[in-house]
């Protein structure tokens, strides 16, 4: 090396892996938009995602669509960024780290020695409590959500993952994957202890422009769904929860205190008593 002349520096090929949230372009996070716009190549799957994100990649950006290719396929892409020290941007629907089959591409990606890094994104279960303005952890109704789907499909559910099982908590669900059987799905909610008034929303492609959201009780799920001729892309959400009135959150009670706010004493022996 001569002397005064700085050594080059070659980074090794990276692999990032953005959520593109439920669908509408704006709801990419600035991050994975960055991501995008610094990709030597964008993996994206058009069966899944709105082709609007691609407007964020490079105008000299190698766009490759994986709806048709099987992991092998994408794995020799990642190869080739390893040998070419390549920038990948791979685009996930939602979050990648639900049902994103996101850990055996890391796994792979660090054989390859490549650098990785994941950006989340708005998952569907988020947009479509938003798109109904409805908050999923109501107090003193439902402080919990379970996000889970059907057993029976092409990946087998652990034991004790079933839906029914879940049913037994009374607290909101969000099913993924699921509306294909959708009288499975009503059958196994009900068998878990769900009683049949309780409220439910049907969302296919949420934020996309052909958002369809539709609410219904649970002993009418099965038939809505049907109705609508849903079966994939649709995410159902039952609980109280749904349909609850706000309670008051003790989190903003004048008598709560925190490590940024005092409590008022009277409103503090208030909130005592009404916890007895």
């Amino acid at each position: 090396m001569t002397a005064g002349v700085p050594a080059v520096v070659h980074e090794p090929g990276s692999v990032t892996f953005v959520g593109a949230g439920p669908g509408a372009a704006d709801l990419l996070t600035f991050r994975g938009a960055r991501a995008i716009s610094a990709a030597d190549v964008v993996i994206w799957a058009s069966s899944l995602v709105h082709p609007d994100v691609l407007d964020h990649a490079r105008p000299d950006a190698e766009i490759l669509d994986s709806a048709a290719l099987p992991l092998e396929g994408v794995l020799a892409v990642y190869a080739r960024a390893a040998a070419e020290r390549l920038r990948i941007t791979r685009i996930h629907s939602g979050d990648p780290a639900l049902w994103g089959a996101l850990q055996e591409q890391l796994d792979r990606c660090a054989e390859l020695g490549l650098r990785t890094e994941v950006v989340p994104g708005v998952s569907s279960f988020t947009a479509v409590a938003a798109a109904v303005q409805r908050e999923l952890t109501i107090p003193e109704v439902a402080q919990s959500v379970v996000l889970t789907r059907l057993g029976g499909g092409k990946t087998p559910m652990p034991p004790g993952e079933e839906v029914r099982e879940f049913a037994r908590h009374g607290t909101t669900m969000a099913l993924f994957l699921s509306a294909a059987r959708s009288g499975q799905l009503q059958d196994e909610l009900l068998e878990g202890g769900y009683p049949p008034q309780t409220p439910c929303v049907v969302a296919y492609q949420v934020s996309w422009p052909d958002e369809l959201i539709v609410h219904c009780r649970l002993d009418e799920l099965a038939a809505t769904v049907k109705d609508a001729k849903l079966w994939k892309h649709t995410l159902v959400l039952v609980g109280p929860a749904l349909a609850a009135g706000g309670t008051r959150s003790h989190l903003y009670h004048p008598g709560h205190f925190h490590g940024f706010r005092r409590a008022e004493p009277r409103a503090r022996a208030q909130l005592k008593a009404d916890r007895q």
